[in-house]
């Protein structure tokens, strides 16, 4: 009974109503819920969103490690590494000297100054030989010291391993932290062992990596291997040492909290995907909580706030929502008989402004729309009319068939047969289809069709080529678009030029944009020409009758595309002209599917 009652008053009772009754006990619960659970949620959204952090940069790292898995792949194009490689070691000085110098150019060519920053230096072992290749020339190894890099000899197994430099043992420039990566070089045509690559890589691409991590209260960040060494940390001193903590740590995708209440942490780890590496993420407990009072203290003097202001702005809000809600009340009634002459002045800025600013623009929008495709109803009837007065005006049919009764005294019953055929299935073209969009292969056969009729007629003075690189039956154009601008062609050029060759080309410009470009090598146009018409395609085609086929066509592609499309001219006298027309690359299923 009080529901029913409640519900059937009016909005501006309901919510004064609705204010007064949730000021104090609703404000006064919450206020102590919240400040309770502030504390605990704290800690379990940092434990749920750092470990999706870690995910994301140990990915990206992932992801890192194998482009530079992939880097040795690259010495396979090079038929010269792999011919010295294959060579015997047993050589005199001056050939060993000769592959040396040319490996090792190549090695540099190849991957120092490929643009890889992150990369120090590039070495292959083969056959007790050893090719290098570094960032600084003066850093030289030679063959007798670099196996004692690796401490002992790891089986690669076909595979890549990366090793840390306290394995290592070599220091670059500046001994910047990085890691050394190991590949097997095989020679797959006679399945022999080529060699051991080893290239050293910076670390600067972890660090970037984990740059979204450092952001907020400075937390400590590391990388480890199996063995829990570190492979990165925050605090660089610490990398190639072994964390203490590591066996004790629950190897999990998540958060866990230490137990040490001196050190009281909470320490989120993520697995890498495809390497035996962890990654952890640890900030002070205290540091989390230190806003819990603040939030506190901001709590108790909101609800003293609003227990004081409550019954005023109860009144206040009530009324300032229902009297413009009201007045839109009126106004949808008056949308809703067709009178679109309306309009809700309303100089607020809050939610009850931007309604009645989204009502407003809503209205214009509406009867904007309504203007702008009925413009495009004109324009797309205007372009099949003049397609078909094209068709069936009487000297295009006078001389069609002419030139069928020419044919046909002449006996020449194939002829006859293609122009009937050719003719019939333009005007079929014209009057069935009502599609304001048809696949490309559609408007493409139609435009052949017509310039095969009017070959039929002008014999040897007109030759065409149509060059179409774009799936025709997958994506859609406008209907119409391509005849009234090569009609253009054929009128102009036939007056002035005894032959005339018309080129139709479509493909995809970079942009993924529908290119139509249609030239001749007619008489072309004076340059004031020209411009006048390059002046009437720029004017606003919502505010003018086309009359010509170039501006009604480009008039109907702005309209249906915006003016970033349309239609561009190029053309100079005595050098013929080009036709561009740009339109989006418009998928015939997608757009079914969105219909």
């Amino acid at each position: 009974m009080i529901f029913n009652y409640f519900r059937n008053r009016k909005l501006m009772t309901k919510l004064m109503i609705t204010y007064i009754l949730v000021t104090v006990i609703p404000v006064s619960v919450l206020g102590y819920i919240a400040y309770k659970q502030y504390t605990m949620s704290i800690e379990n959204q940092v434990g749920q969103y750092i470990p999706k952090l870690l995910e994301q940069a140990n990915t990206n790292i992932n992801n890192q490690l194998n482009d530079y898995k992939a880097l040795p792949d690259a010495l396979y194009n090079s038929s010269q590494i792999i011919e010295v490689l294959r060579k015997d070691a047993y050589q005199n000085n001056s050939a060993l000297f000769r592959d040396e110098f040319l490996v090792n150019g190549i090695l540099s060519r190849m991957y120092m100054t490929s643009g890889n920053s992150d990369i120090l230096g590039v070495f292959i072992l083969s056959k007790n030989r050893l090719f290098q290749s570094t960032k600084h020339p003066e850093i030289n190894v030679n063959i007798e010291e670099f196996p004692s890099f690796l401490g002992e000899e790891i089986d690669l197994k076909g595979g890549t391993e990366f090793i840390l430099p306290n394995q290592v043992g070599l220091a670059f420039e500046g001994d910047p932290p990085y890691l050394f990566m190991m590949r097997e070089l095989r020679d797959y045509e006679n399945q022999e062992n080529l060699g051991t690559m080893f290239i050293a890589i910076r670390l600067n691409f972890i660090e970037q990596a984990m740059q979204g991590l450092t952001q907020d209260r400075d937390p400590t960040i590391w990388l480890t291997d199996q063995d829990g060494r570190f492979i990165y940390h925050s605090d660089p001193s610490m990398i190639g040492k072994v964390d203490a903590q590591f066996p004790h740590y629950p190897k999990i995708n998540g958060s866990f909290r230490t137990t040490d209440w001196i050190n009281n942490d909470l320490v989120s780890s993520y697995k890498f995907p495809s390497v035996n590496w962890y990654s952890f993420h640890r900030i002070p407990l205290n540091e989390l909580m230190k806003d819990t009072n603040v939030v506190r203290n901001g709590t108790i003097i909101a609800f003293i706030i609003i227990v004081i202001l409550s019954s005023v702005i109860s009144v206040l809000l009530a009324w300032n929502v229902s009297s413009p809600i009201k007045k839109l009340t009126f106004l949808m009634k008056r949308v809703e008989k067709g009178n679109f002459k309306v309009d809700l002045p309303m100089e607020k800025k809050d939610e009850v402004g931007m309604l009645a600013k989204s009502f407003n623009s809503m209205i214009q929008e509406i009867e904007y729309l309504i203007r702008e495709n009925y413009q495009i109803e004109l324009k797309q009837k205007d372009a099949e009319l003049y397609a078909l007065q094209s068709q069936i005006n009487p000297h295009f049919m006078y001389n069609t068939l002419e030139t069928i009764c020419y044919a046909v005294e002449e006996d020449d019953k194939e002829e006859v047969i293609k122009m009937v055929t050719l003719l019939g299935r333009m005007l079929r073209y014209s009057l069935n289809n009502k599609e304001k969009l048809v696949p490309i292969s559609l408007e493409v056969s139609h435009t052949e069709d017509y310039l095969t009729i009017q070959q039929f007629r002008f014999e040897e003075r007109i030759h065409f080529s149509l060059s179409i690189n774009v799936d025709q039956k997958n994506y859609v154009i406008p209907k119409f678009i391509l005849q009234p601008v090569i009609e253009n062609a054929i009128k102009y050029g036939l007056d002035r030029c005894r032959n005339i060759n018309i080129e139709v080309r479509m493909k995809v410009n970079n942009d993924k944009n529908l290119l139509i470009e249609i030239a001749d090598d007619g008489p072309g146009m004076e340059e004031a020409i020209l411009k006048k018409i390059q002046l009437s395609l720029h004017q606003n085609p919502m505010l003018r009758d086309s009359q010509y086929g170039l501006l009604n066509v480009h008039a109907r592609i702005k309209m249906m595309y915006g003016e970033r499309y349309g239609l561009d001219i190029e053309s100079k006298a005595g050098s013929g002209t080009v036709v561009y027309l740009l339109l989006p690359l418009e998928n015939n299923i997608e757009r079914k599917g969105v219909s």
